[in-house]
C-alpha cells in the first residue's frame, strides 16, 4: 500500500531518525500530538534511555510524541497500535467487502484503549487502515 506524506510529516520523520537512529515508517500529524510509526524492533531504540531521546524530542518541538510499533502481521500490528493495553486476542473477519478486527481487551484496560475522548483508537484505525488495509477495529 502507497502513503502519501506531507512535507511537515516527512521533516518529523527525518528529525526523528536522526535524533534517535530509529528507522521511522509513518507519521501521522494531529493538532495536539505527533504519533511516529517506528519500525518493528527499533521500539527500545526510539524511546531511548529512561525514555531520553522521546522527551528530547518532544522538548525540541514542542509537542508530545507518541510511538506505535510496526509489526510483521495483521494482527500483531493491531496489537501494537492499542497499547499499552492489554490485548488478549485479535480476530481479522472479512465482511461485505471490509476488514474488520476485533478485539479481547479486558474490562480495566478499555478505557486505555479507548483513550481520551476516543483519540487511542481512532490513532490505531488510521494505522490499521493505513497499513493493513483494515477498514475498522471493534473492541469486544
Amino acid at each position: 500500500m502507497h502513503i502519501t506524506l506531507s512535507d511537515e510529516a516527512r521533516q518529523y520523520i527525518a528529525y526523528f531518525e536522526s535524533a534517535t537512529d530509529a528507522a521511522v515508517r509513518d507519521c501521522l500529524l494531529f493538532d495536539d500530538r505527533i504519533v511516529l510509526l517506528i519500525a518493528a524492533g527499533e521500539m527500545g531504540t526510539a524511546i531511548g534511555p529512561g525514555g531520553k531521546h522521546v522527551c528530547t524530542v518532544e522538548n525540541n518541538i514542542g509537542t508530545t510524541v507518541e510511538l506505535v510499533e510496526d509489526a510483521e502481521t495483521p494482527d500483531a500490528f493491531v496489537e501494537n497500535a492499542l497499547a499499552p493495553a492489554v490485548v488478549r486476542h485479535v480476530t481479522l473477519s472479512e465482511q461485505g467487502g471490509e476488514c474488520v478486527a476485533y478485539v479481547e481487551i479486558p474490562d480495566p484496560d478499555r478505557g486505555i484503549a479507548i483513550g481520551a475522548d476516543g483519540k487511542n483508537i481512532q490513532t490505531a484505525r488510521m494505522l490499521a487502515r493505513r497499513h493493513y488495509e483494515i477498514d475498522d477495529i471493534q473492541i469486544t
